[in-house]
């Protein structure tokens, strides 16, 4: 059966979460949908990650395996065509090998979190950003972030109901940046804990509103402790920009 990648990007907001769930709308349920419309087929796709509830991406990376031998173009263009009443989008789609999957092939994601600080709501934004009123320090939650980088237990930022094996992960990029009315956090890493992205970020912004300090932040993951955790960000303003893999590496 011939295995096929594609790259989606979705806004989340209408969705509860990636991951298939019966009697929900969610981005896989929308994209299997799309699929059984124009091949006629059931079939079950595979994904990098499953984003949360509200969570949107850019960069989604999935893979599918279908019956017929069906050009890459002609596949992307019948599910934008079977989308188009969907908040999802095929960007690309690219013939794979039968032993390539998105999620274990996969060695790195990356994520982007959008606040907007100002103090108007947004309009244009509302449900893509989280929406802080007060100022930022942008410097102070990138040296903060810093203490984050590296190969650490994360407990403090593993949500309860995480089933991985493990806390232990390695964090290879965290970095905060100040882009207009705009802060942003930008992290990287081989796989991350459930909701891990979004504890990290609302401690951090504790930072950012000198409620703590960055030495706060690295006694936080030192504790190994979930309730040294700061607030958790919303995830309006999560998206899972990217995916690499072992061969594009």
């Amino acid at each position: 059966m011939p295995r096929y990648r594609f790259t989606i990007e979705y806004d989340g907001s209408a969705y509860n979460g990636f991951q298939a769930q019966v009697g929900q709308p969610t981005v896989q349920g929308a994209i299997e949908t799309a699929i059984a419309a124009f091949s006629g087929q059931s079939v079950r796709i595979a994904a990098a990650g499953r984003t949360d509830t509200g969570v949107h991406a850019t960069g989604q990376t999935c893979h599918v395996d279908l019956e017929r031998d069906w050009p890459a173009q002609t596949v992307m263009n019948a599910l934008n065509a079977h989308l188009v009443k969907e908040a999802v989008a095929v960007l690309d789609c690219t013939p794979v090998s039968d032993d390539w999957h998105a999620r274990f092939t996969a060695n790195g994601r990356k994520y982007l979190y959008r606040i907007l600080n100002r103090p108007g709501r947004p309009a244009l934004d509302q449900g893509r950003v989280w929406h802080v009123r007060k100022p930022l320090d942008a410097e102070a939650m990138h040296a903060a972030a810093q203490h984050l980088i590296g190969h650490h237990d994360f407990t403090t930022f593993r949500d309860a109901a995480c089933q991985a094996a493990s806390p232990l992960k390695t964090l290879d990029v965290a970095r905060v940046s100040r882009v207009g009315e705009e802060v942003h956090l930008v992290f990287e890493a081989r796989s991350f804990l459930h909701r891990q992205v979004r504890s990290m970020t609302g401690s951090i912004v504790e930072v950012g509103l000198n409620r703590w300090s960055p030495a706060d932040l690295a006694d936080a993951l030192a504790a190994r402790d979930r309730a040294r955790c700061g607030p958790v960000a919303p995830s309006d303003g999560l998206y899972l920009t990217g995916v690499t893999y072992e061969a594009e590496a």
